[in-house]
Formats: C-alpha cells, sequence, structure tokens
C-alpha cells in the first residue's frame, strides 16, 4: 500500500501541502501500527491524533475557502464532513470493540485522500493562488 507523499499530489499551497504530507505520515504510522500488531490501546491514540489532524486540516483549509469566497466550498465542505462522520463512526466502534483496524480501511482512507486531494483540492488550488495564497 502506497502511503507515502508524492509531489504529484501538491496543491501548491503550502500550508495545505504540509497538512497533507503529515496526513500522509499519519497513514502510513497507522498501517505499520496495525502490521505489528501493536495493541489496541496504542492503536487508538494514532487514531486519535489522526481524526483530530484531520479537522484541524479540513478546518484550515474550509476558513480559506470561505475568507476568499470560494465558489465550491459547499459541496467541498460536504466531502469534508462526509470523511469525518465515516472516521469518528469508526473510531468509537473500534473503541468499543466492535470493529477491527483492517487494511482494507487504511486503503480506503489512503485512496479517499490521494483521490481528494488529486480531484477536490487541486480544484480550488488556481483560485486561491489568484487570491494570494501559496
Amino acid at each position: 500500500m502506497l502511503t507515502e507523499w508524492q509531489d504529484s499530489y501538491a496543491v501548491g499551497i503550502n500550508l495545505f501541502d504540509e497538512q497533507h504530507k503529515k496526513l500522509f505520515k499519519m497513514l502510513g504510522t497507522l498501517f505499520d501500527g496495525m502490521k505489528a500488531k501493536k495493541k489496541k490501546e496504542a492503536m487508538s491514540a494514532v487514531l486519535d491524533e489522526l481524526l483530530l489532524y484531520t479537522v484541524t486540516h479540513f478546518t484550515a483549509e474550509e476558513q480559506v475557502m470561505l475568507r476568499h469566497g470560494y465558489p465550491g466550498y459547499e459541496a467541498h465542505k460536504k466531502e469534508h464532513d462526509a470523511l469525518t462522520s465515516k472516521v469518528k463512526t469508526f473510531h468509537t466502534n473500534f473503541n468499543a470493540g466492535t470493529a477491527l483496524l483492517t487494511s482494507e480501511l487504511i486503503g480506503f482512507l489512503v485512496n479517499w485522500l490521494k483521490n481528494h486531494i488529486a480531484e477536490t483540492d487541486q480544484k480550488y488550488a488556481p483560485f486561491m493562488k489568484e487570491k494570494g495564497e501559496g
């Protein structure tokens, strides 16, 4: 599974590119922990951090979009909200012992991130650069 950042994912806005890189790194840590069969408590801590950082990143993107009146804001926010809801539900179920951390789940998260950056985030990049973000 490819959890490494690639330069082709760059949107050209330093803050967001750095946040995206950190998300990839966190997913790699989650995957490595799962492969190493780390204890549930350790994996829950990684999930906590991933969830918190994802919300932080989404909020940062959304604030910049709102500040500049990005026309695709509502659709973009819906994607963020849908993923956040799924991850929160999984996190709750994982902590309750009713869900397992699997390579399929991590693959879903990695693919979602790659596709979201490659498609949805790339749409805002020219608009934001024109507004002076970079």
